[in-house]
């Protein structure tokens, strides 16, 4: 059969293509399995193109495939996990990693991750250490707790508590309380995992003390209340105070454990959140909350409170499976430093955009625009109020004034300039609001505007892609 008549005959071997010198180089330079991989799989899809009848496709392939190969190879060496532009105005966004660490914690991240250190070795004694005394030795100065504990998220915090206290009981919970946060993740499946019961209180707007001693028997395990994280219920509502909750847990001899989530170490204008040590001055025997959210580090489950409760979490053999490694550790006690030293406002990035001034981003919004406007003449942009948010499950009812940069091009949709930022280099995320693009700056990174200057123009100018 001659080539005019099957496609697939343009197509060399496998073997034949390895022997090319330029494929040769990218074997040296990747590796032959990642080669052999990728030309495998380049060359089957242009088969299945010769099949469908589709020779030109199968020409260009066969006209370039060491080309074509080294753009796979490079596509699969690059990195899935990439930094990205947060435009949103939503500080502590999940999806794109919730709070930014400063330089001064990834730099301590890198120190540690790439040397050995005293995780667990005491370098007074020359013998072995504990790794809980690197960050929770500061953690405790700072909320005033007897002790404290690190696990992976505040989930692992609040299931090594229901285990630990409450295997094979209950957990009373409000109704108002039985939360669920992203990913389908709810506070009844914790406690089922924990090995617990769920004794529901109350109901979903009113739950008083009464109901919560009504509920108390001799399988109750603890008194567990939560924080509404990404909802508030308003209205005709009442709920016990902290305090008559701490007094009815210590009456009935069971440990009161507070999900805070937050993690707010002091307060914050604006937010109505409650401060670790609010909890722990309430008498609550045991706080759990994120390192990610509010306190501005990296992920984590901290936990603090009474010495004999904390002491018992850590006994658990399930502690073991929920603790952090090094690299948290490392940037958790960096950030407990800037905390201690009372530079969270300036040098914390969480904080830093929480707190920073409307007319501060007003006129970084202002700025910006008159820059891009002359290099980018396709684009119409304008300056407009608006709300961020703090994200994370945190304040979800609060509305923080700031200003928005609206982007309107002359050809393109908003949701295609949307989709193409989206997909540039760096990825620069937007939001869409009233059926146009819209910037806040409160989450950009004054040395990141540049590369959003650059995304802009750049989606500005691409002709091929209009619509």
């Amino acid at each position: 059969m001659s080539a005019g008549a099957d496609p697939r005959r343009l197509l060399p071997s496998v073997e034949q293509v390895l022997q090319r010198t330029e494929v040769r180089a990218l074997e040296a330079r990747h590796g032959r399995a990642l080669v052999v991989r990728e030309l495998r799989a380049l060359v089957e899809d242009a088969r299945t193109r010769a099949a469908a009848g589709d020779r030109a496709a199968v020409e260009a392939v066969a006209a370039d495939l060491p080309a074509r190969l080294a753009a796979r190879l490079d596509q699969a060496r690059a990195a899935s996990l990439v930094p990205v532009i947060n435009a949103t105005g939503v500080v502590v966004h999940t999806n794109l990693g919730r709070s930014r660490l400063p330089a001064e914690a990834a730099a301590q991240v890198a120190r540690i991750a790439t040397s050995y250190s005293n995780l667990e070795f005491d370098l007074a004694g020359g013998d072995r250490g504990q790794r809980e005394v690197h960050a929770e030795t500061r953690l405790r100065a700072l909320v005033g707790s007897e002790a404290a504990v690190v696990v992976n998220n505040n989930a692992a915090a609040v299931l090594l508590a229901v285990n630990t206290f409450a295997e094979g009981r209950e957990v009373l919970v409000s109704r108002s309380e039985l939360v669920e946060i992203g990913g389908s993740f709810r506070i009844p499946d914790v406690l089922r995992k924990g090995g617990a019961r769920l004794r529901e209180v109350g109901t979903t707007n009113r739950t008083r003390t009464a109901d919560y001693r009504s509920a108390l028997g001799p399988d109750t395990g603890l008194i567990l209340k939560v924080h509404p994280s990404n909802f508030r219920i308003v209205g005709f509502t009442e709920a016990p105070s902290r305090s008559d909750l701490v007094a009815l847990a210590h009456e009935a001899g069971v440990p009161m454990v507070e999900d805070l989530g937050s993690g707010l170490l002091a307060p914050l204008a604006g937010l109505d959140e409650t401060t670790v040590a609010e909890s722990l001055r309430g008498g609550v025997d045991v706080v759990t909350f994120s390192g990610d959210k509010l306190l501005g580090g990296p992920q984590a489950g901290l936990v603090v409170g009474a010495a004999a409760r904390i002491g018992a979490m850590r006994a658990n053999p399930l502690y073991r499976a929920l603790r952090v490694d090094k690299m948290t550790l490392a940037a958790l006690d960096a950030i407990l430093v800037i905390h201690e030293s009372g530079r969270a406002a300036a040098d914390l990035p969480t904080v830093r955009m929480l707190s920073a001034p409307v007319g501060e981003v007003r006129a970084r919004a202002a700025a910006f625009a008159a820059r891009i406007g002359p290099e980018a003449p396709e684009l119409t942009l304008s300056i407009l109020d608006g709300t961020s948010a703090a994200g994370g499950g945190a304040a979800p009812t609060a509305e923080i004034p700031t200003a928005l940069v609206r982007v309107a091009h002359r050809a393109k949709s908003a949701q295609r300039l949307a989709e193409e930022l989206r997909m540039g280099d760096p990825p620069v995320v937007a939001r869409l609001a009233d059926g146009a693009l819209v910037l806040d700056l409160r989450t950009v990174a004054r040395e990141e505007e540049d590369g959003l200057a650059g995304a802009l123009v750049r989606v500005a100018a691409d002709p091929s892609r209009n619509g």
